[in-house]
């Protein structure tokens, strides 16, 4: 399905700069295509007269002189992301009508720079899960194909920007949020270093995990934004190609390919290859065992302490109880009340995933980036393809039947573990679904991989 993406947000920036446009003439294009696209299920709060009215001060603010970065650009927010303007919800029942007092820190950001929330996306209820298939607000579609998942649990944003709803849009990315639907949808994702944004005022799940992360249609839109949430400059360099080294994971990461995305990214890393990068088998299998032993002890027993501190703070009149109890999406209840009585993470597994295993993983892998002279770790995003909505238990892969969650994640969730950067780009595909290719680098190092995004995303479109 061909999509009308419209323009970008450094071309739209760019129309308003030079008068070819204002910004209230693209909102009422804004509210025309929210309006077309309602059947994708992806904006969960709009409000065309706050719109408008966002955008009539930004011509205004552009006219005296005092356009920010980001002047009159609309920027769609995660339901867990706080703001003032919308609820809050979370994508879960007992939220249904929380407003929040004051914006998360990424807003303030956004909005500091001249940008506005346009509206809220819809997401996997309380971010638990991939299929974006939310019992409490609906499912939400895949623009490329409306049966089918856009990825989880930002499924709202990737799908609002995917269709072209809006330019740019944030989710958040606790093992997959960002990167797997953009790469579901056919658009950038990138989950910077964890504690490179504000964290403040977002639906947690762990602060060990958790950030809040942009998706738009080109990498040069991904770094405006990572631009304004760093505080710093936008990354504007581009690497040289000959001086990329690319490390590809021996073992797991390329495993039991959906056909499509084996031959999607293979026939990527070749025409990289062409261009002068470097590819470099590595192997991957001490870290592993390491990775396993931190994900789940880390984020659910996170959860339960830090899931009640964001209630008290910003949603006083809701009981973590009562929270529980109206939670709508039998993965999501499974989950949470698993960790109320006899199963939940024993804190010694917590503590030894934090004071051993997590900081063991994260030492082989710098020390595996060292060792090889490593730019990235390249791989799918995903292993398949978007799957239909309802397939909550169990997806079709190559012929057998896996169960849909760690199979989607199967490839984010070391770089999630490790809190480290990863960028998930648009492979070029002449038919069928998109596929993702994602790029993941060290600590830090993020302004590195925007630039490594950037030469590969020029190779890419040639």
């Amino acid at each position: 399905m061909a999509l009308d993406n419209g323009l970008s947000a450094t071309e739209l920036l760019e129309q308003f700069d030079n008068r070819n446009m204002s910004a209230v003439e693209y909102a009422q294009d804004v509210i025309a295509r929210e309006e077309a696209a309602a059947y994708l299920n992806a904006v969960s709060h709009f409000d065309s007269d706050l719109m408008l009215c966002n955008a009539q001060l930004a011509d205004e603010a552009r006219k005296n002189g005092k356009a920010g970065a980001l002047c009159g650009l609309p920027v769609v927010a995660k339901d867990n992301i706080n703001t003032v303007s919308f609820p809050t919800t979370g994508g879960t029942r007992a939220l249904k009508n929380n407003t929040p007092v004051a914006n998360a820190g990424v807003v303030t950001a956004i909005e500091a720079a001249g940008g506005y929330i346009g509206g809220k996306s819809g997401m996997h209820e309380l971010a638990f899960g991939i299929t974006s298939n939310n019992a409490v607000t609906g499912p939400i579609r895949n623009p490329h194909n409306p049966d089918l998942i856009p990825g989880g649990s930002s499924g709202g944003t990737a799908s609002a920007v995917g269709a072209g709803i809006f330019p740019v849009g944030l989710g958040t990315d606790t093992g997959a949020s960002v990167r797997l639907p953009a790469a579901l949808c056919g658009v950038v994702g990138f989950r910077p270093t964890v504690g490179r944004y504000a964290t403040d005022g977002i639906i947690p799940i762990s602060q060990t995990r958790d950030t809040a992360g942009p998706m738009a249609h080109s990498v040069a839109d991904i770094a405006l934004i990572d631009g304004v949430l760093a505080g710093q400059p936008a990354a504007t360099a581009h690497k040289d190609m000959s001086d990329v080294v690319l490390g590809l994971p021996k073992e797991v990461f390329f495993d039991d390919l959906e056909d499509a995305v084996e031959a999607a990214v293979r026939d990527a890393l070749a025409e990289l290859e062409k261009a002068g990068a470097k590819l470099m088998d590595v192997s991957v299998a001490d870290l592993m065992p390491l990775n396993e032993a931190v994900g789940f002890p880390v984020a659910l027993y996170e959860v339960m302490r830090e899931l009640p501190e964001y209630l008290a703070k910003h949603a006083p009149g809701v009981s973590f109880k009562d929270l529980v109890a109206k939670i709508g999406s039998p993965d999501v209840a499974g989950i949470i009340r698993s960790q109320m009585g006899d199963e939940a993470m024993p804190e010694a597994a917590y503590r030894a995933a934090m004071d051993e295993h997590r900081p063991t993983l994260q030492a082989k892998y710098a020390a595996t980036f060292a060792n090889h002279g490593l730019t990235a770790l390249v791989f799918p995003t995903s292993p398949l393809c978007a799957r239909p909505i309802g397939s909550d238990d169990t997806v079709s892969l190559n012929g057998a039947n896996v169960p849909t969650f760690p199979t989607f994640i199967r490839n984010t969730d070391l770089g999630s573990n490790i809190a480290v950067p990863g960028v998930s780009l648009p492979c070029p595909v002449s038919s069928g679904l998109p596929v993702g290719i994602e790029f993941e680098g060290l600590a830090g190092g993020d302004t590195d991989l925007l630039s490594l995004a950037f030469a590969v995303e020029a190779t890419l479109s040639r």
